[in-house]
């Protein structure tokens, strides 16, 4: 039942934020925040399976309509076909009105409207901007190195900016509670925006490791 309420509440916040990007109303910002988009790193994948799907309903239906008898079938497919092409623009609409969040407290870590994560600045030792690889296409990755844990929030299967904490760290995520969390990676399309940014709210900054 759990993962039934998590698909729904997907599909809930996906509709609603392609009628926000439709309607051009963006989530409201605190007085001092700054929005900082991540959708560069798969706008480019959205798109291909957008146009994609575009052009393969009429393609179908053409098909359907003339080798197979079966009207009910043909706008089974109909319908299929223009709920995934409404899907994929509604989950680029979501990544679009849901970007990370420089705010007064901190840096407010998004991916669409599913995943938050608050990194105060009074956490933050330092920053640098440094384009990584992730291993897989999952959103939220942790391993661990000498200084402990680190948590990536990649998207397109890469980071771009780091987030060296001033001491370990326990974060709630999705997948459970993360403990000794050193370090926050995550992917920014103006990572050197956001350092410049992260350096001058951290307290004494430090010069990055």
């Amino acid at each position: 039942m759990s993962l039934l309420r998590k698909i729904v509440a997907y599909e809930w916040a996906m509709w609603r934020s392609l009628c926000r990007w439709i309607l051009r109303r963006p989530l409201p910002l605190e007085a001092g925040a700054k929005p900082f988009s991540y959708l560069g790193a798969v706008n480019a994948i959205l798109w291909a399976f957008i146009v994609l799907s575009a052009v393969e309903i009429p393609i179908f239906d053409l098909i359907l309509r003339h080798v197979l008898p079966w009207e009910h079938l043909r706008r089974t497919v109909l319908v299929l076909g223009i709920y995934g092409l409404l899907w994929m623009i509604g989950l680029m609409a979501m990544l679009r009105m849901h970007p990370h969040v420089a705010g007064p407290a901190g840096l407010r870590i998004r991916n669409g409207a599913t995943f938050e994560l608050l990194v105060p600045w009074d956490a933050v030792a330092s920053a640098r901007g440094r384009y990584r690889s992730l291993p897989s296409s999952r959103t939220v990755h942790l391993e661990e190195d000498a200084s402990g844990t680190v948590l990536s929030i990649g998207a397109g299967r890469q980071t771009s900016v780091d987030l060296v904490l001033r001491q370990p760290v326990a974060f709630d995520l999705p997948s459970g509670r993360a403990e000794n969390v050193t370090e926050v990676r995550l992917y920014a399309d103006q990572p050197d925006a956001l350092v410049a940014l992260a350096r001058r709210n951290a307290p004494d900054p430090a010069t990055p490791r």
